[in-house]
């Protein structure tokens, strides 16, 4: 559709010329009105159908032929006719509707041969809607009110348009208005804008010309009138013709403007404000299938034999200033003598038509003319490196991805390493010498390109560099050796022949495939890459090297090092990658037969898939806390709550109130003792309650097997999301004080309305009784040991302790059966006359003991006391309903537990509604923002997701990928061939 917009310019203006009124043309008879055709033929049977005698200009206009704009000469149209004394009005019509089919012929005509060029043109242009994004946003503007691709005949002033024009006096060519957009507020700004007003301006003009032409058809008896409305006529033509000029003139500038876009185009900015997909560059896919193998084999010296350009060298020595020579840009981070390479950066080099840098994992390009954007760009790279360095280390084996295109550069990947150095200074991590050794060695090997950066300025005995590269390419049959600084080496050297010596290999015991010298710049780290190529072809125009022989032409600079690198390296990829893509197509095919023989039913999900399956499974288990039903979480709140709280009310509670003598005192004590509670404890109490029974139930959810969906995979994984999900829960701090008030409301109430609430407190109160005395006989066993039936039946003896304490018993038991009223707590008197009793036994007791054996039995009888008070009370709502009056039977103790027990139910329900409303949701909710945090964390998906099948489904995915991109890279590489 985009490729007609350059043709559609000149159809507009083709189409308005054409509908110009005042160009002689031929109208056949034929395609008259039936009217008209009866008037002249009986009288003018082969006369030729004349037009009024107008005065315009004629002139064609398109902006494909380019013709001049000038005037032509006025035409001068004799026009006459015998005088007839009958049916003079008949022919006076004739003469008029002369005109108007003059007009519209001309106006079809045009049209037509319009349609026919747009046509023509519109098959000659190239398919662009790949390059739709280069577009300025005004052309996609003017789209929306001319449809360029199918409907412009139809939008421009042609045949039909000027048919409703003449035929229908109240229909307008252009209707704007029924577009749906208002032209007076949407376009008075810009070129388009002042194209729409023109186009107005040529529509009020035709309308003008219509009615005035309806006017004189009209047919007045006045001759003056007639004379008038014809100059009028021919006026309002010639300000039509000069409105359609204008037109034709600001068509013509966005033609203009149009091939400066499709220059753009050409030149395949990479800048655009749209991303634009097209096929990636022969070294960006080999970069890709690099930084795979990378991720792939982290030690880097198994899978991976592909080869890249590493540069060495020692600290200092120039290999960063070489790197930069070759990129043509400052890139790098610079420092006096500092170590400023903190880890390898493999940069990409390929050709573009702007020079921009952009990192891998980045969409953010870097205009490497600007100076700000490279300051950025050396800071971006100074922070990373730092971020990859581990605490308490120098150096780190991560890598940085650089991708760097520019016009002119070598396609290739360089990696820079950390200058060697010799010895580790202040400062530096205690290992950093054999860290940078281990780090080069590992790059340095084959299939590696190697460039050896060796510094000219000193003494050649001081190289480390040079007897690592020779250990590692004892042949030099992958090493490139380069001589940095030769400018002050030329200077300092005393002999110029040791410089020679170097470059042919004589002084150095390694070996190389090529020897370059080169000149980096003047030691000044503002100094722009132009001014060092400038530098350093003047110096090698001048120097003694050359102009002695000493160095060769091809030898020196770094454009010709640049050369021979490329070559170098693409000589080597084309030797290896073929036999690599061979090698993992066999890995490939190991590792699926691997998983089909151990998981012949299970899909190859890798460990991103795994996570995600994992994640809607743990998010399906959150929402199955929302089907939990209200009956469900009420139960298990009020029965957790009372075991929470059940010990409290029946030792600080009822016991103590239970002591008094009467039910007045033993109300007020209830009173106080519950407010009390209240305040403090009881609010806080059933908050934890709710929220570890919300655990409880979110961990059962988690951790229940699903039968044979249930995969243990996902275990790990499952237990940290949930450990990680609670301790990031908090309950709603309000909540407590908005308890504090319904339990305490709750527990004044003392109304029992039926029979039925009064049973069920009973039963409550037994229940809790039972239970406190079944745990009270339990402690008392302990303390004396099995009775004699167990001894006869299990053969088991007493303890001396325990018999000292059985003896303590009986004599306790004796005490409570002589004083049924005793207080729940001995005299001192009754303590020594109990030990006394005993002694007088021959048992020796201490008094601790038997205080601690009263109160077990004390409360022993104290409970079964209670039991049979309550099988009394089952007859006692009567009597409560008359609030005891005339009854010697007090209940008091079972409208306590009546109030317990429903302080416990509100409290149920209200923490219920508290779980459904609001914490079920705030769980869900932390639940998802702890898998989205474990989802950007690849370590920890590691760490959780584990085993044979997940590394087997990681390698397999892994080997697929680079298997198709290096075919992808293979296939590539031999279209360019």
């Amino acid at each position: 559709m985009w490729r007609t917009r350059a043709a559609a310019a000149c159809v507009i203006c083709r189409s308005l010329a054409n509908s110009s009124y005042g160009i002689k043309r031929k109208s056949p008879l034929q395609n008259l009105h039936l009217a008209s055709r009866s008037i002249r033929h009986p009288y003018y049977p082969s006369s030729k159908f004349q037009r009024p005698p107008l005065r315009i200009s004629i002139q064609l206009f398109s902006s494909l032929n380019r013709l001049s704009l000038r005037k032509t000469k006025l035409l001068n149209v004799k026009h006459g006719y015998q005088f007839h004394r009958n049916f003079w009005l008949a022919r006076l019509a004739s003469r008029l509707l002369k005109v108007r089919y003059l007009i519209l012929g001309s106006a079809v005509g045009g049209g037509y041969t319009a349609k026919k060029t747009y046509d023509q043109w519109k098959d000659m242009m190239p398919d662009l809607d790949e390059y739709k994004w280069i577009v300025p946003d005004f052309i996609w503007e003017l789209d929306e009110h001319i449809d360029f691709g199918n409907n412009l005949v139809s939008e421009v002033i042609g045949a039909s348009d000027l048919l409703l024009l003449l035929g229908s006096p109240g229909e307008t060519a252009f209707r704007a208005t029924d577009q749906g957009y208002d032209n007076d507020k949407q376009f008075k700004k810009g070129l388009l804008g002042e194209l729409i007003l023109l186009q107005q301006q040529i529509q009020q003009h035709e309308e003008e010309a219509r009615r005035a032409a309806g006017q004189y058809n009209m047919g007045s008896s006045q001759q003056k009138r007639k004379v008038s409305d014809k100059e009028k006529i021919d006026q309002l033509q010639e300000e039509l013709l000069r409105t359609q000029l204008k037109y034709q003139r600001m068509l013509e500038r966005l033609e203009k403007e149009n091939k400066e876009l499709r220059k753009l185009v050409l030149q395949r900015d990479d800048k655009g404000i749209h991303q634009r997909k097209l096929k990636k560059s022969l070294i960006d896919m080999y970069s890709e299938v690099l930084d795979i193998l990378s991720d792939y084999d982290a030690s880097y010296n198994t899978q991976d034999h592909l080869p890249r350009v590493v540069v060495v060298g020692d600290q200092s020595a120039g290999k960063t200033s070489v790197l930069e020579m070759i990129a043509q840009a400052r890139i790098f981070p610079r420092g006096s003598g500092e170590m400023m390479t903190r880890s390898p950066v493999k940069v990409t080099l390929s050709e573009g038509p702007h020079h921009v840098a952009l990192f891998k994992d980045s969409s953010r390009e870097f205009d490497l003319t600007k100076e700000e954007d490279l300051a950025a760009l050396r800071n971006e790279i100074e922070i990373r490196m730092r971020n990859s360095v581990k605490e308490g280390c120098t150096v780190s084996t991560e890598t940085i991805s650089l991708s760097v295109k520019g016009p002119g550069l070598q396609r290739m990947v360089l990696v820079d390493l950390p200058g060697v150095i010799s010895t580790v200074t202040s400062g530096m991590a205690p290992d950093t010498k054999e860290t940078i050794f281990s780090i080069s060695k590992a790059y340095m090997q084959n299939p590696n390109a190697i460039i050896c950066i060796q510094d000219g300025s000193v003494d050649a005995e001081r190289s480390i560099v040079t007897d690592l590269v020779s250990q590692m390419d004892p042949q030099g049959k992958r090493t490139i050796f380069v001589l940095t600084k030769v400018d002050l080496a030329e200077k300092n050297v005393a002999s110029p022949s040791r410089i020679q010596q170097i470059i042919e290999g004589k002084l150095f015991p390694m070996k190389a495939l090529g020897y370059f010298a080169v000149v980096t710049g003047k030691g000044n780290s503002s100094e722009s890459i132009e001014s060092i190529k400038e530098y350093e072809e003047e110096f090698f125009q001048n120097s003694k090297l050359l102009k002695t022989c000493m160095l060769k032409a091809h030898q020196v600079t770094t454009k010709n090092l640049s050369l021979a690198v490329s070559d170098c390296f693409w000589k080597m990829v084309r030797e290896s990658v073929e036999q690599q893509a061979d090698a993992f197509k066999a890995t490939r095919f190991n590792l699926e037969t691997e998983w089909k023989n151990n998981y012949p039913r299970l899909r190859e999900l890798d460990r991103n898939e795994l996570f995600e399956k994992a994640k809607n499974e743990i998010l399906d288990e959150v929402i199955s806390l929302t089907q939990v039903t209200p009956k469900h979480w009420e139960e298990i709140l009020q029965k957790t709550l009372w075991e929470r709280v059940s010990t409290h009310v029946i030792e600080n509670i009822y016991l103590p109130a239970a002591q008094t003598m009467n039910s007045g005192t033993f109300n007020t004590t209830v009173d106080i003792k519950l407010k009390q509670w209240t305040d403090k404890q009881l609010p806080n109490k059933a908050v934890e309650v709710a929220w570890e029974t919300l655990q409880e139930e979110f961990s059962r959810f988690m951790t229940e097997p699903k039968g044979k969906e249930h995969d243990d995979i996902f275990d790990k994984l499952k237990q940290a999301v949930k450990e990680e999900t609670i301790k990031r829960h908090k309950w709603n701090e309000r909540a407590e004080d908005s308890l504090r008030v319904i339990q305490h409301n709750a527990l004044e109430d003392r109304s029992i309305s039926d029979k039925q609430q009064w049973d069920a407190a009973i039963h409550f109160m037994e229940e809790t009784l039972q239970s406190r005395l079944k745990d009270t006989e339990s402690v008392i066993e302990d303390m004396v040991g099995p009775d004699w039936k167990k001894r006869w039946l299990y053969w088991i003896g007493r303890t001396k302790e325990q018999n000292i304490r059985n003896e303590t018993k009986n004599e306790l038991e004796k005490l409570i059966k002589c004083s049924e009223e005793h207080a729940a707590y001995l005299a001192n008197d009754e303590v020594t006359t109990v030990r006394k009793n005993l002694e007088a036994r021959g048992v020796t007791v201490d008094p601790c003991l038997i205080k601690d054996t009263w109160h077990q039995i004390y409360r022993r009888y104290f409970l079964k006391t209670a039991l049979n008070h309550c099988n009394l009370c089952r007859r006692g709502f009567y009597y409560y309903q008359r609030h005891f009056v005339d009854s010697e039977l007090e209940c008091n103790d079972i409208v306590l537990f009546w109030r317990i027990q429903r302080m416990l139910a509100i409290t149920a329900n209200t923490l219920r509604q508290q779980l459904t409303n609001t914490e079920v949701r705030r769980l869900e909710k932390n639940v998802k923002e702890v898998l989205e945090d474990f989802a950007e964390d690849n370590e920890k998906k590691v760490k959780l997701l584990t085993g044979k099948r997940v590394q087997l489904a990681e390698d397999l995915k892994k080997v697929r990928e680079i298997q198709e991109k290096l075919e992808a890279f293979i296939e590539a590489l031999h279209q360019e061939k």
